[in-house]
């Protein structure tokens, strides 16, 4: 006598739509690598952006979700970078959102900006950088 059995194993693969339409695997380190750019030379250490990466990750697969746009992936991490630095959300910004001009860099800079302290950080950021 035969017996066949059949083994369900638990598929744990993220896939990451891109803006061309092409598809990638998500790329954990690739995530962190972003974060940890944007977050140069301010209070975020690199491991609170490696634990920033599991939480987003791990989030991502409590939900059951297998694809993701990579425009909805930008969107929640700049979602936790601004609470945590506004300075390194901006500086993703720049990137994610590929502005044109200072007017567009501006508006995002006054979309998150509803108090001057957040405000006043961002010019001493500026200010900064202006004098290297």
């Amino acid at each position: 006598m035969r017996r066949f059995t059949t083994f369900e194993t638990v598929d744990l693969s993220l896939q990451i739509k891109k803006r061309d339409g092409t598809y990638e695997d998500f790329d954990q380190e690739k995530l962190i690598h972003g974060m940890d750019a944007a977050c140069r030379h301010t209070r975020v250490s690199h491991d609170v952006v490696r634990s920033l990466a599991n939480t987003i990750k791990s989030d991502l697969m409590a939900k059951g979700i297998r694809e993701i746009e990579s425009r909805e992936l930008g969107e929640i991490v700049m979602r936790h970078l601004q609470a945590i630095d506004v300075v390194a959300y901006i500086r993703f910004a720049c990137v994610y959102k590929r502005f044109k001009d200072i007017k567009e860099l501006l508006e995002a800079i006054q979309s998150i900006t509803p108090d001057n302290a957040s405000l006043r950080e961002l010019e001493e950021e500026i200010h900064a950088a202006q004098e290297k």
